[in-house]
């Protein structure tokens, strides 16, 4: 949404630069800010911030994995040992032997019960060999088969209680994602001060190209009066080598603010966007008398302490290293996790061995109690707790450093109005001097030097007049950037 917006401004910004061939100074902030690279970075870091968080917060919710795996073995698992299969298959042949002497005993012993057990000795053998099939049906049933082996397992796990780890966590990422837009903001205010600070170093340099024009202008109408003034005897060379010089001078300074005004422009250009080749033009560049901005008194250090996004950003980087403090203790503290599972494999476990996939559930507790560590949790949570100091520490010399700031943005706004006061009056006797002085040399009663005198000192008192003018604007911008209300 921050991007749409951004785009819909950017465009009517250049709309309203095509139609007007002008660039006011809110224009040209909002060009900065729509094109700088920097402040994308930040919105992206926002961006980041915000999805981290979501992240964050899906820790306290149960997870769900699922896992599969196929292994290949050489030798399968057998349930029984190779004596107990061979005793197991050959059950019939030792139980014909034993069936058989007990026979022969019983025999012996009476020649009646002989007689009677003679029929059944030849079905001995047979009941030897349905033992011994239904032994080796035995040793059959448990061979395995586990050479090549499947498994399959749904485990869903719910923390309970990880040492207050997931809340401190959650709490971080919540003040990373505020730092990140602190951090944009501050971003914002540093543009919005470069780009004031390169219109209006557009706007002196404009400013003093028609003055230095209008101070070419009157020495080279100087330069032509003293030499209708040679001409007629009444002016010797001299004065006319030093006005000539003058002119000179006039030339030079002409074409040094020109060129400034040159780079001037592409530094603002580059800041907006714009080609710096472009030959633009402000609103603000044939405006006679800047118009002063409104300062109204107040608890400034209050409302730098308030609003300045360097306080906020340092104040939400003390509460992380206070939350990595718990984060770090949480590393030492018992956990509880709930546990449900669903299992399948083949061979089957549950079925003896037979070749199909059968499974089955399960749920359970996991606690996990750190016993013995050497202190080393405690170690690392006071190295957490001086990093958490160092941060406030940060804070509360930065906040010193605002207050003395704000101070001293407001004795230079102070500053700047009277040397404007001053300068208006100083200009306004250097017009009435350099205009004594032309009726002065016209009348023949004032040398050259003194009129050259005159000149140069209207064009210093019109410099400086500019120079406060801009000095006003800057001075202002620079206690609302301390102040952290520059938007």
């Amino acid at each position: 949404m921050k991007k749409i917006v951004a785009f819909i401004l950017f465009i009517g910004v250049l709309d309203s630069l095509s139609a007007q061939n002008a660039l006011t100074l809110d224009s040209c902030r909002t060009l900065a800010l729509s094109n700088n690279k920097e402040l994308r970075i930040s919105a992206e870091k926002i961006t980041a911030a915000h999805y981290e968080k979501k992240a964050a917060f899906t820790n306290y919710l149960p997870k769900i994995a699922a896992v599969g795996t196929y292994m290949r073995t050489q030798k399968e698992i057998s349930l029984l040992s190779d004596e107990q299969k061979g005793a197991i298959s050959q059950i019939g042949t030792a139980a014909q032997g034993s069936i058989q002497e007990t026979f022969q005993q019983l025999a012996a012993s009476s020649p009646e019960l002989a007689q009677i057990l003679q029929p059944l000795a030849p079905l001995i053998p047979g009941i030897g060999n349905a033992l011994n099939k239904v032994g080796q049906g035995l040793v059959d049933a448990l061979h395995t088969d586990t050479r090549n082996m499947y498994a399959g397992a749904v485990t869903l796990t719910q923390p309970i209680f990880m040492g207050g780890k997931i809340v401190a966590y959650n709490k971080i990422t919540r003040y990373a994602e505020q730092l990140a837009e602190s951090q944009h903001a501050t971003g914002m205010q540093d543009i919005i001060l470069s780009t004031d600070q390169a219109y209006w170093q557009v706007i002196s340099l404009t400013n003093k190209k028609k003055l230095a024009q209008s101070y070419l202008q009157l020495v080279s109408q100087l330069d032509s009066d003293v030499d209708k003034m040679i001409a007629e005897g009444v002016a010797t060379k001299a004065d006319g080598l030093s006005v000539k010089v003058k002119v000179n001078e006039a030339e030079m300074k002409l074409t040094q603010v020109d060129n400034g005004l040159s780079l001037s422009k592409m530094v603002l250009c580059q800041l907006c966007g714009l080609p710096l080749q472009d030959e633009i033009h402000l609103a603000d560049e044939d405006v006679e008398s800047l118009p002063l901005p409104e300062y109204h008194a107040g608890d400034n250090v209050a409302t730098a302490l308030a609003n300045r996004e360097e306080l906020r950003s340092l104040d939400l980087a003390s509460k992380i290293y206070d939350q990595k403090i718990n984060i770090t203790r949480a590393g030492f503290l018992p956990t509880v996790a709930l546990t449900a599972n669903y299992m399948v494999t083949n061979p089957s476990l549950v079925n003896g061995f037979e070749r199909k996939f059968r499974g089955m559930w399960a749920v359970g507790a996991m606690v996990k109690i750190p016993i013995w560590n050497w202190g080393e949790g405690m170690y690392k949570v006071k190295a957490a707790k001086a990093e958490a100091n160092i941060a406030r520490y940060q804070l509360a010399d930065v906040k010193e450093k605002v207050e003395l700031q704000v101070s001293q943005a407001s004795y230079k706004v102070n500053e700047a109005a009277k040397r404007l006061e001053m300068a208006e009056k100083n200009r306004e006797k250097a017009d009435e001097n350099l205009r004594y002085a032309k009726l002065g040399f016209m009348e023949g009663v004032i040398p050259t030097s003194n009129v050259l005198e005159a000149q140069t000192a209207w064009l210093s008192a019109q410099s400086d007049k500019i120079d406060a003018q801009i000095d006003v604007k800057l001075t202002e911008v620079y206690l609302r950037k301390a102040m952290g209300v520059l938007k």
